[in-house]
């Protein structure tokens, strides 16, 4: 390992111990002979100190150090002078002071500050250089919130003896409620796929095969205008139960939801913030079912949808009628 430690790992309990760092350099400051350098990486922020006097060539090596450089830093943990601690950071209390400093790689000038907000940033700007974009906290919070949101969901239903099956993408096209995105097949000209809007279809085949409880994080592919719960491509949980009627689909969601929102997420203290197209909305879409029996009559379906990043919402369910079962894998003409 080339750290060890996080930024965002060292208390007071770290005192007078030796620790090395690797990150990305969010401030530098120069007091001549003594460099400030914020250290950031996903876990948080921690301050190290370069003094000339101490450690000349880790200052040296500190004095070609800007903005975004990747460095790795040893040291020696030490607590802050007394007035200089910062309540802001959780290592606010601690400072690391720098015996070896090596750049790992180093960075052009930013084309935009890699700060908490960016709404004063141009946001076609910061889908261009999105790579930069996604080492905001905010940013890095967004795709914690949704690590944590999936992992509980597996959790939640494996718990329940859900059993987690990934489906196809390549599929028949078959009427749905928007345009099939299409895949040209290489093997077959003039011949196409089309990429699955849902996996409405495969999931009652496992039904009917006697899965008996089925979900997945399923990936689906919509070519339809945008609203604000949709874009080209979108997750949704998609599960299935069997020998169920309505209200046991419902309870089940409902218990799954009021727990996902009562979760100690990273995100939980930060939903204050303005969303734009540029951030990771938090949408869960929930598609289920349920059957009476492992035939193939059509089951009845429930589908809900909650916008987790906004007030909460009455949960509405509404039925559909799933299509008939098409032949798999079964590549068809493309008809102008």
């Amino acid at each position: 390992m080339l750290k060890t430690h996080t930024c965002g790992e060292l208390r007071q309990t770290h005192c007078q111990q030796e620790a090395t760092l690797a990150g990305w350099v969010a401030v530098r400051r120069d007091h001549g002979g003594l460099i400030f350098l914020d250290l950031r990486d996903r876990f948080g922020i921690t301050q190290v100190t370069v003094d000339s006097a101490a450690a000349p060539d880790a200052h040296a090596a500190a004095n070609d150090v800007r903005a975004e450089y990747v460095v790795r830093v040893r040291g020696v943990v030490q607590a802050r002078p007394a007035g200089f601690e910062n309540a802001a950071l959780d290592t606010g209390d601690v400072e690391l002071a720098a015996t070896e400093v090596e750049i790992l790689n180093p960075s052009l000038t930013p084309p935009f500050y890699i700060r908490e907000e960016a709404d004063e940033t141009e946001e076609t700007l910061r889908l261009k250089y999105r790579y930069l974009d996604l080492r905001r906290p905010n940013m890095m919070r967004n795709l914690m919130l949704r690590h944590e949101l999936v992992r509980f969901i597996r959790n939640y239903l494996s718990d329940r003896d859900f059993i987690e099956v990934e489906t196809p993408y390549l599929l028949k096209s078959t009427p749905e409620g928007a345009r099939d995105f299409v895949v040209p097949s290489r093997l077959q000209p003039g011949r196409f796929y089309a990429l699955l809007q849902s996996p409405q279809q495969l999931k009652q085949l496992l039904m009917v095969a006697g899965l008996e409880r089925y979900f997945q994080i399923a990936r689906c592919f919509r070519d339809e205008d945008f609203r604000a719960d949709r874009q080209p491509e979108f997750s949704q949980l998609d599960l299935e139960m069997s020998f169920v009627d309505r209200r046991d689909v419902q309870a089940l969601i409902e218990d799954m939801l009021i727990r996902m929102t009562s979760l100690n997420t990273p995100h939980a203290h930060h939903t204050h913030h303005t969303h734009t197209h540029a951030h990771t909305h938090c949408t869960l879409r929930i598609y289920s079912t349920y059957t009476h029996t492992h035939s193939t009559h059509t089951p009845h379906s429930t589908h809900s949808t909650l916008h987790t990043h906004s007030t909460p919402h009455t949960l509405h369910t509404t039925h559909s009628t799933p299509h008939t079962l098409p032949t798999l894998y079964t590549p068809h003409t493309l008809v102008p």
